[in-house]
């Protein structure tokens, strides 16, 4: 069974890497890029339509301001990339806005930029799987009724895919990325060759049903904020380079700086061309989302052709696959943390492929959890977006600033100028994002990262409070142990004959223990252990309410005070089936015991297996 089972594991997930592989595991450039790019490169499928959706509530004539709030954000998303840059070089070894906010502005502000990356994460993998349903089912409509159960599928998909390591990740994700990137350059070439020649759109495309007249709100500076900070949406994932430099292949910072730049132009253009394109062809967004905005460009432009299904597809697996960015960047974070006491222990442990496995599948059923509880919907999942970015961007970026400021290099002035613009422009657009998000579900979020925080501080109490306990600071070596040994004794059958003979190994000094459950098995019981005459005797402990538990917990407590022992060992016979369903044919009284026992102080519990024939 065991061996069947790491076959079964080592064909899903591979050989095992050992530690030395480590180095060779690290990436280059171009397989970083689709790793750690996904995400913000993917971003301009969905952020145009934020930005239409928002302003269609003033009627379609609004919808021509798409294009400078398009502006707007690429303008931010330059001042923000360039001050990354500057934390990549002055932070090598990662760690992003943790590590900064941390090092230069204190504890809390650090764990409160971990906290809001680590929902971040969560949110982006929900949002980017739920976009790229939905482009599935724009080319597909009868698909529709299935949203939840694609989003999940393609979670556990990309689970696995990140469990296999990140370089084999980066092979099977760099194919999708750089066809979206190659055909979302020809959409806009496509594009504006027609409007250069002037052809008009390849395909007519049908309005969908637009708000009446009635129900139009005015055009204010509140509504048109908050289609900025919807279009916002845009940055999220920028962050991500800067948290895993040390994923990237010697010399670590600059090849990281380098993506990360490539990664800024990349998405700039896709997001404006895509933004632009959509006014100049006059694509007005479905609020019902039967069908995308970028799916209804690439009809305007290519046509109901191959062309057209070569985008969906592209767009679709970009989408699904861009939530890789928070799969390489949460179990990096997440170890940061743990290394740091904030987080259990367990999520700095790497796997057998070089990756940290507990972080992924704790990303991936957040996640998957996200997209049930909002039914998969892109609209439902976005007002949670970007508010959790913001907040890390402004501590890293105000943390820069400090860093610059003490170490005092060589243009520190310049440094910290462009650090300083970067924190003051996103600390605005936090304000933003969260005043107009708030109604539509950003409180929740903003509550979720105070409550993060708190449980990282409980966290990092309860390790303090170990290392204090466990100090060898002061310690006294103690007298000689005394201890002594119970064997619980269900039956007289073989099972129980080696827990005997192990038992007497110990000290010969030791005592048999019977639960009585049923009063009349009592007297066959002495009868047949008379018979064995193993050489202990044998204690009888009644049990009026049928209980096991509770009269083996007393009897321990009794012995360990009348017979002033340290600890007392209980020694429990087990027999191994030689089939695991053979398990549930039989009760779980010990797995019981040993859970009750686990909180009962002085206590150690001896498992003595019998392995049965095969049958």
């Amino acid at each position: 069974m065991a061996l069947n089972f790491q076959n079964l594991r080592r064909l899903i997930l591979g050989e095992r890497l050992p530690t030395a592989r480590a180095i060779h595991e690290r990436l280059p450039k171009f397989l970083a890029l689709p790793i750690f790019a996904s995400d913000a490169i993917s971003s301009s499928a969905y952020a145009t339509e934020a930005i239409l959706l928002a302003l269609l509530l003033a009627g379609t004539g609004a919808l021509a301001n798409s294009a400078y709030i398009a502006l707007a954000i690429s303008a931010l998303f330059a001042i923000v990339a360039v001050s990354y840059r500057q934390t990549i070089f002055a932070y090598p070894s990662g760690g992003g806005a943790y590590i900064v906010a941390r090092e230069n502005l204190g504890l809390y502000p650090g764990i409160m930029a971990a906290a809001a990356l680590l929902t971040d994460y969560v949110l982006t993998v929900a949002v980017s799987i739920a976009a790229g349903v939905a482009a599935v089912v724009s080319a597909m409509p009868e698909l529709s009724e299935y949203r939840v159960a694609l989003g999940l599928l393609s979670v556990a998909f990309i689970v696995l895919a990140n469990l296999r390591g990140a370089k084999e990740s980066g092979w099977l994700f760099a194919g999708p990325t750089y066809l979206f990137i190659t055909m979302g350059f020809l959409l806009m070439i496509v594009g504006g060759v027609r409007l250069a020649i002037g052809a008009g759109p390849a395909r007519e495309l049908g309005l969908s049903p637009l708000p009446s007249d009635q129900f139009l709100q005015p055009l204010t500076l509140f509504l048109v904020l908050r289609a900025f900070a919807s279009g916002c949406a845009a940055l999220t994932g920028i962050e991500a380079i800067s948290n895993a430099v040390q994923a990237f292949r010697p010399p670590e910072a600059k090849n990281a700086a380098g993506t990360l730049l490539w990664m800024a132009a990349i998405c700039i253009i896709l997001f404006l061309g895509i933004t632009l394109s959509a006014q100049y062809f006059h694509i007005v967004p479905d609020p019902s989302e039967q069908e995308t905005v970028v799916s209804k460009l690439g009809r305007c432009i290519f046509g109901v052709g191959p062309l057209y299904y070569i985008f969906q597809a592209a767009t679709a697996m970009i989408l699904l696959l861009a939530a890789n960015t928070s799969f390489a960047g949460f179990p990096r974070l997440a170890s940061i943390l743990a290394r740091d006491r904030l987080a259990p222990h367990q999520l700095a442990n790497l796997g057998d492929r070089l990756v940290f496995s507990n972080g992924i599948i704790l990303l991936g059923v957040f996640s998957g959890g996200l997209i049930a509880l909002f039914g998969g919907m892109t609209h439902a999942l976005i007002p949670l977006y970007a508010v959790g970015v913001f907040l890390s961007f402004t501590l890293s970026q105000a943390g820069m600033v400090v860093h610059w400021v003490k170490l005092r290099t060589d243009g520190w002035r310049l440094r910290a100028v462009v650090n300083a613009l970067g924190a003051v422009t996103t600390c605005v657009v936090l304000i933003v994002v969260a005043a107009v998000k708030f109604s539509h579900g950003a409180w929740i979020v903003l509550l979720l990262i105070p409550l993060l925080m708190l449980v990282f501080c409980k966290i990092s109490d309860h390790y303090r409070g170990l290392g204090a306990a466990l100090t060898m600071e002061g310690y006294t070596p103690p007298r000689a142990v005394r201890h002594a040994v119970l064997v619980l004794v269900p039956g007289i059958h073989r099972g129980v004959i080696s827990a005997l003979l192990y038992a007497k190994s110990i000290t010969p000094e030791c005592e048999a223990v019977f639960v009585e459950i049923d009063p009349a098995e009592t007297p066959k019981i002495m009868e047949r252990w008379n018979e064995l005459n193993p050489g202990m005797p044998l204690t009888v402990l009644k049990s009026p309410w049928r209980s096991l538990v509770e009269p083996i917990t007393q009897y321990i407590r009794t012995v360990r005070a009348e017979r002033h022992m340290d600890l007392v060992t209980i020694v429990l016979p087990e027999f191994a089936t030689t089939r695991w369903w053979h398990k549930l044919l039989h009760n779980q009284a010990g797995l019981l015991l040993k859970f009750a026992l686990m909180f009962e102080p002085g206590v150690v519990v001896a498992n003595v297996r019998y392995h049965l024939p095969k049958d």
